[in-house]
């Protein structure tokens, strides 16, 4: 008998295997294809806007997302380095082959992991309780908990133009049967969801005078908090920018009559947020190109990954969509984009532990739940596995509050609000955005991860002596004051504003355009101090983050103190939306859909933005 049985071997059944082995339970993994463990079935990318701040997190945790792009990665950028660093967020692409080799290496390394290539089809139960599964064979497997975990898998069917066929996660993968419907007779409701990819092509045959470079970062970020800093020559790949153009959509238009999406052969709902390109043109006609990104999937393939272009539109138009793209005229496909339709679960039916309700000892990570995502996925993979070892262990259950992780809001959206759609996560969710960010994931839950038994000793002493290093320089900003002729040079920087008289170094800090760097390069003395303190620039960037928004974030703390009132602000039943400049199309959309009867209520509406509730409460004079 096994401690705990995962069902799946996507990214939240492996990090939901790899947390519960790392805390000392005996557990198997089941996936249809042991080669394909943790594969990248869309885009070979890992991070990007909010998914970065989730990839830090599960790493911070103890879990192997940001390890495993760290070590297989081919090009590393931050994105919205030009905005505030709530906004920064990771993103890389990863050689997909080589990705999953690297998560198959560290599964089967675990001693507390066993593998079995099956499918699982059907749960045990008595009196309410899930004691372990049975696979396709009819063969029973006990175990003291169960996280299903299964992806696109539950009765997935692919579509390209009218052809249509089963299909678990890629073209050449089966789906799942009777699993879905062994649960709802259980007592479990279901819905009916779409994604897409678009298609791959021949990276030989593109025209590389006719679309735009865009090189990795000459200083590659890394994604977890244990790799050693990347060092400046590493071997990265480059993406390349081109865009449709409006041959490309009457191209594209021509298809229209054959398409799943129009034709109402695809019942499930796609993602607002990814659409696909026939979507995408029908919605916006008044756009007359988009952007395509042409990015690479490894080293050793000549795949690559047209992004922007995901489609179900018949193949032979997509080949002629192809042709009148520039630089992609005589652009071979190597196969054809297509959607999948799937069956998930409505994530109301779980606790915030991913602990299904209906059902104990039954877990539910990833798309099952309704998102969209490789770190969705693995941020509820690792949740799920910490608590399922924390319940046989007869331990209090751990959760992440809203306030405290990306990880948190995920959670929270997905257990609160209407999940009608697949569920993407995006720093506007996150009404804390400025403390959740991703470079002080460690700062923010490394502790938990050392307690709960998955970080090491080394990851926790090195947090403590980076902790320490952050609050002795600060004390010495503080006690340091920087005289008017060594901050001369200071005042000529932009929006730095006049310096007359000495400072401290700290209330210098917080100007415009001042840097802990340009400061401890006009004070020999007190770079001197700091040095021997620490050299980490990782320890000076939390410094000065620390100190420019220390205001930002004591507003913050004061705000989730203000949201927790919200119950008490009711909002007419003939309020009109309509009326009030500001709300998201989104926002507004939902708000009229779903008519709150508070402010309280509105805000945990799927869509509606903290920036909506900000103009909601002014509009009602709160």
């Amino acid at each position: 008998m096994y401690d705990i049985i995962v069902a799946g071997a996507g990214h939240a059944g492996c990090e939901a295997a790899l947390a519960a082995a790392r805390m000392g339970m005996k557990c198997l993994l089941i996936t249809s294809d042991l080669t394909a463990i943790a594969r990248m079935s869309c885009n070979p990318a890992i991070g990007g806007v909010a998914k970065g701040q989730i990839t830090r997190e599960i790493d911070a945790l103890g879990g192997e997302m940001g390890k495993a792009i760290d070590a297989t990665g081919i090009q590393f950028r931050m994105l919205n380095r030009s905005k505030g660093p709530a906004m920064h967020s990771p993103r890389a692409q990863a050689d997909r082959a080589a990705y999953t080799q690297y998560m198959r290496d560290v599964v089967e390394k675990e001693s507390n992991i066993y593998l079995l290539q099956d499918t699982v089809i059907d749960i045990i139960t008595q009196d309410k309780e899930c004691r372990g599964v049975v696979i396709s064979t009819g063969r029973k497997i006990h175990s003291a908990c169960v996280i299903i975990a299964c992806g696109t898998f539950l009765n997935g069917l692919i579509h390209i133009g009218m052809v249509h066929y089963p299909g678990g996660r890629t073209i050449a993968e089966p789906p799942v049967y009777n699993l879905t419907e062994n649960l709802t007779k259980r007592g479990f409701r279901a819905g009916r969801l779409k994604t897409g990819t678009p298609a791959r092509i021949d990276k030989r045959t593109i025209d590389y005078h006719k679309v735009s470079e865009q090189p990795g970062d000459s200083e590659p970020v890394r994604f977890s908090f244990s790799t050693p800093k990347s060092p400046e020559h590493r071997r990265q790949l480059s993406c390349y920018l081109t865009n449709t153009t409006e041959e490309t959509h009457k191209i594209l238009e021509q298809g229209f009559d054959r398409s799943p999406l129009f034709t109402g052969k695809v019942q499930g709902v796609g993602p607002r947020y990814c659409p696909s390109i026939e979507d995408k043109i029908f919605r916006f006609r008044d756009r007359t190109s988009h952007h395509i990104f042409l990015e690479p999937e490894g080293f050793t393939t000549n795949e690559m990954y047209v992004n922007g272009l995901s489609t179900s539109l018949p193949e032979d138009i997509q080949i002629k969509a192809l042709a009148s793209i520039p630089g992609l005229e005589h652009a071979v496909m190597i196969r054809p984009g297509y959607a999948i339709e799937y069956d998930y679960f409505f994530p109301w039916q779980i606790h915030p532990t991913m602990e299904t309700k209906v059902i104990a000892n039954l877990y539910f990570a990833g798309q099952i739940n309704g998102t969209s995502g490789y770190e969705e996925a693995a941020a509820q993979g690792i949740m799920a596995g910490i608590n399922a070892a924390l319940k046989i262990s007869d331990k209090a259950p751990f959760t992440l509050k809203r306030n405290e992780a990306y990880i948190g809001v995920l959670i929270d959206d997905l257990i609160t609000k209407e999940t009608n759609e697949p569920y993407r996560m995006f720093t506007s969710a996150a009404e804390h955005r400025i403390i959740l960010r991703q470079d002080n994931a460690d700062r923010r839950l490394l502790k938990y991860g050392y307690k709960l038994g998955i970080q090491n000793e080394e990851s926790h002493n090195r947090l403590l002596e980076k902790e320490s290093a952050i609050r002795q320089i600060k004390e010495t900003l503080q006690t340091t004051r920087i005289r008017p002729e060594e901050s001369g040079t200071l005042a000529n920087g932009p929006d730095s504003g006049m310096i007359q008289g000495s400072m401290r170094a700290a209330s210098l800090l917080k100007r415009p355009g001042i840097s802990l760097k340009s400061i401890l390069e006009c004070s020999l003395l007190l770079r001197e101090s700091v040095e021997s303190i620490s050299t980490d620039t990782d320890v000076y960037e939390q410094v000065e983050i620390d100190c420019k928004y220390e205001g930002y974030m004591k507003r913050e703390l004061l705000m989730a103190e203000k949201i927790s009132r919200l119950e008490h602000h009711y909002i007419p039943d003939n309020f009109d939306y309509n009326t009030i400049k500001g709300l998201s199309n989104e926002g507004r959309e939902k708000l009229i859909r779903h008519k709150p009867g508070t402010i309280g209520q509105a805000s945990r509406i799927l869509g509606v933005t903290p920036a909506d509730i900000s103009v909601l409460m002014v509009k009602i004079g709160r």
